[in-house]
């Protein structure tokens, strides 16, 4: 049977089930596939934070969300075209993301009165109008899958877990995915056990030749790739292209690389990918706790390697005191903070940007250090190597501040030529660089660089060069312990002064205004770069007048930015948290800016941000009102 094939420019896919689904898998696979067709992409991963949260029930979903297209795009889309839902839990937890006309592919051997009942379903939505607004496909997946595995030997419990391969099959064909990519994935995933490879492979083409046989899908779908800049690509999450930055920026300062961490959602990958790479001059230390993490980080560094740590929110509670000791010692250690969800365990595995007050003032006694935010996933590699030039060109702690939206999310990553990548070699400390009064030379730990404020970096055991640092204040130049009154005023300003100097070593915040007419701002940090990006294209298309900005350096903010926010009347902040970077901005430039704010552990939908945009837009456009003149007079 001839089946009709549909050009479409874009779609977006949820795949939904249980947590042992293996929704995150698909997910994956169909990304990598349409990562090697050429599509422009984005993804949104979205888990339970318990390993195997309660089978059928609503806490216990596991989606990705998928969007792909033929030309460029900034997010993984507000709402699903698609929705693959494996059972009734599924289905009540996503489907009020659906727009009318949706299509829904639904797996009905879940549809249990059991399950029904855990969701609190009465009856089921395939048997009443629940569904009427979209395009249904009731299939029974989990039969079919079965059914394709029945000669394979596999009990029938261990035959339903290829589900998700016979769904991936059939949505391969549905929108012309490649399907070796795939198969060979799955026979190396799987060399060692040879019938659940076999089952797994033959379940994804049982799902692929459903597709094309059966009635229920007449038509498929064609998304022909994006034009892109030439060059390799690859498909990358913010957490790899984290660890490669880091890899790279060590290598750009001829340096080991040193990490030091405790696993933690949702920054463990950075840990896991970093130990794969020994060859590569990295050690990786997984410590008992957050302090010994920092702590052995911190020691690296002092010993002459690039000092890293990962963590989360609630563990660089736990290194303040460490980061503070950085401070007062002033060696470069760079600090990964993959913000989740809080306070406390909060929400592990969704995303939020409330970290930011932390990072700027959560340590004791006046203690400044840089902080850098990736603005998505690729973004993360020129991040991290940013982080490495300010840690090591200052001598200083730098915070790197991704988030969990971030972290999980891909999108297609154009390797760069590695002769692109700025030089970060930082010399070491070889010479004494003081004269005694009797003639003598020593070595002086914080006679600074005039440029920079950056002590000399000298690694222990040089000879002639044997210092002491500590977290005791010490003296400027000579590095003594010293209680002097006007000595800890000074070396306060100066470490302060070191940190404000960056500012004018960083580019300068770029405004995006087309139209070079807009009256209104919207300035953003990190993740939020995606969604009030794609916001700002719907208002310009739309007639509307709109400039944007977003900040990759917070501490120092680049010099101009007092300079930019004072060009716009109005001045619209949207952020993931109650207002931190609103309440900082307002009280370094006066300026009255409007935070637009949410804390639901999901990042910000185009939609919502396009409404508050054009309500503030209505305001600035609006008609003033006339005065009238009472009274005579010169």
């Amino acid at each position: 049977m001839t089946k009709q094939v549909q050009p479409v420019d874009r779609v977006i896919i949820r795949f939904a089930g249980d947590s042992g689904d293996g929704m995150q898998l698909t997910g994956d696979r169909f990304t990598a596939e349409t990562a090697s067709f050429g599509n422009d992409l984005a993804t949104w991963p979205n888990f339970p934070a318990e390993i195997r949260a309660p089978a059928g029930t609503l806490a216990g979903v596991s989606s990705f969300q998928l969007h792909f297209a033929d030309h460029d795009i900034m997010t993984p889309g507000d709402s699903p075209n698609v929705l693959v839902a494996m059972n009734p839990a599924a289905l009540k937890a996503n489907l009020g993301d659906l727009s009318r006309g949706a299509m829904l592919i639904v797996d009905t051997d879940e549809f249990s009165k059991r399950n029904l009942q855990k969701v609190g379903y009465a009856v089921s939505p395939l048997e009443d109008n629940t569904l009427s607004a979209y395009h249904v496909h009731a299939l029974a997946l989990t039969t079919l899958t079965v059914e394709a595995l029945k000669d394979s030997g596999l009990t029938r419990k261990d035959a339903e877990r290829a589900k998700n391969m016979f769904a991936l099959g059939l949505l391969s064909w549905l929108y012309g995915r490649p399907s070796e990519g795939t198969e060979k994935f799955l026979a190396v995933k799987f060399a060692r056990k040879p019938d659940i490879r076999d089952a797994n492979l033959a379940a994804f083409k049982a799902g692929w030749n459903y597709g094309e046989t059966t009635e229920d899908f007449a038509v498929s779908y064609q998304v022909k790739p994006a034009p892109m800049p030439p060059g390799e690509y690859r498909n990358i999450t913010g957490n790899m292209a984290l660890s490669y930055g880091l890899i790279a920026g060590a290598q750009l300062a001829k340096l080991p690389l040193f990490l030091g961490a405790y696993p933690i959602t949702p920054a463990s990958d950075i840990l896991h990918e970093l130990s794969r790479h020994k060859g590569m001059g990295v050690r990786t230390f997984q410590a008992e706790d957050e302090i010994a993490g920092v702590g052995a980080a911190l020691g690296a560094a002092f010993g002459g390697s690039l000092g890293v740590t990962s963590t989360s929110g609630p563990g660089v509670v736990l290194k303040a005191e460490t980061i503070g000791l950085a401070v007062s010692v002033e060696l470069p250690l760079v600090i990964i903070d993959v913000q989740r969800g809080g306070p406390s365990t909060g929400l592990p595995t969704k995303t939020e940007q409330s970290d930011l007050l932390m990072a700027m003032f959560g340590r004791n006694g006046e203690c400044p250090l840089a902080i850098v935010a990736p603005q998505s996933p690729a973004d993360c590699f020129h991040a991290a190597i940013e982080a490495v030039r300010l840690a090591t060109k200052y001598r200083t702690p730098v915070m790197l501040l991704s988030d969990g939206y971030i972290a999980n999310g891909s999108e297609p990553w154009l390797i760069p030529d590695v002769l692109t990548l700025p030089d970060l070699q930082t010399p070491f400390a070889t010479e004494t660089n003081h004269e005694k009064e009797n003639g003598d030379r020593a070595f002086w730990p914080y006679k600074r660089d005039p440029q920079t404020l950056a002590r000399p970096w000298a690694i222990p055991g040089t000879a002639g060069l044997e210092h002491r640092v500590g977290g005791i204040e010490k003296a400027d130049g000579h590095g003594n312990i010293s209680y002097d009154p006007a000595n800890h005023d000074l070396m306060t300003r100066t470490r302060q002064a070191k940190i404000d100097g960056i500012a004018y070593d960083v580019p300068k915040l770029a405004v995006d205004d087309p139209s070079g007419k807009a009256k209104v701002l919207i300035l953003g940090w990190g993740s939020t770069y995606g969604p009030i990006g794609a916001a700002c294209r719907r208002i310009r298309e739309a007639g509307g007048l709109v400039a944007s900005a977003h900040l990759r350096h917070l501490n120092p903010f680049p010099a101009n930015t007092g300079e930019v926010l004072a060009s716009y009347e109005k001045v619209i902040v949207p952020e993931m948290n109650l207002g931190q970077l609103t309440l900082l901005l307002r009280a370094k430039y006066l300026v009255d800016v409007i935070g637009f704010n949410k804390v639901r552990g999901l990042p910000f939908s185009v939609g919502e941000l396009t409404d508050a945009m054009t309500e503030v837009l209505a305001t600035v456009n609006a008609p003033k009102p006339r005065t009238r003149r009472i009274g005579g007079g010169n």
